[in-house]
């Protein structure tokens, strides 16, 4: 009888590991990085069982955090995980992605049932779009209240980290103006790091689920965590997808545990 595994998972060099070995690494960590692709339901299955196994570890040491919410909502997740306001209300005035009730409320409805801190780390989708058309520089002209769902300015910017360059070149490759267009990926990320050392006291571990570029080869998100705070201990986790379950050698190094997915997995949305 043939098998039809859904996912295998590797470390950075491509050694299958077991999951409970990847989860004994993670409770060593700061940071967990979870880097997704969007409509996967494989992946998101495995956030879920991730958080939820962390929280058995951890307890009250946990605090969870996504891309999924932009941090001007934060006001809307506070209210619905004190029981202030119904579900219902959180997602008539949270800006939800439309496969929220799929892939993720999952996860949200877990941290408010246990009283986990829920955070949404990502700048507002209004101000990435004005850097895409502008620039960074746009920013500055911003009300101090506004500034105050965005990463400090004026961020850093590594324009030679492998994935900063990979989007430079999708950038040109679709005759956009690609410095711009990497500048909107940069303020994104530069936010989510912000809101998660904001959001993370000492001694606690942080679960934040992004897409998978936002960390892909220690770069995005990772990077401005290091540059903010080089001691903090940092795991990462990526997703692909793959004609087969084998690992390649393009997901060497890309992040600390690979979960290969087959292409012919269905999707969510």
């Amino acid at each position: 009888m043939i098998d039809k595994p859904a996912c295998r998972l590797f470390n950075r060099n491509g050694v299958e590991i077991r999951y409970g070995a990847m989860l004994d690494h993670l409770v060593t960590s700061d940071v967990v990085l979870f880097g997704e692709l969007h409509i996967n339901p494989i992946v998101h299955w495995l956030q879920f069982e991730v958080t939820k196994d962390l929280f058995a570890r951890e307890r009250e040491k946990l605090i969870v955090g996504a891309e999924m919410f932009e941090a001007d909502d934060q006001i809307i997740i506070d209210e619905y995980m004190a029981g202030t306001i119904g579900h219902d209300a959180l997602t008539a005035e949270a800006k939800i992605w439309d496969n929220y009730e799929t892939d993720y409320r999952p996860i949200v409805e877990f941290a408010h049932n246990h009283g986990i801190p829920f955070i949404g780390t990502n700048i507002p989708r209004r101000y990435a779009s004005l850097v895409a058309r502008s620039g960074l520089e746009a920013l500055e002209k911003l009300s101090e209240q506004a500034k105050q769902w965005i990463a400090p300015l004026p961020i850093p910017l590594d324009l030679e980290s492998p994935t900063y360059h990979d989007l430079l070149d999708l950038g040109k490759a679709h005759s956009m103006d690609a410095e711009k267009f990497l500048a909107a990926q940069a303020i994104k990320d530069a936010t989510m790091a912000h809101f998660i050392l904001t959001n993370r006291p000492n001694e606690k571990l942080f679960i934040h689920l992004n897409g998978e570029y936002h960390s892909r080869r220690y770069g995005g998100i990772f990077w401005y965590l290091k540059q903010a705070q080089p001691e903090l201990a940092i795991i990462t986790i990526t997703s692909v997808e793959g004609k087969t379950l084998d690992f390649l050698d393009d997901y060497k190094d890309v992040a600390d545990y690979t979960l290969v997915i087959p292409q012919s997995m269905t999707k969510t949305g």
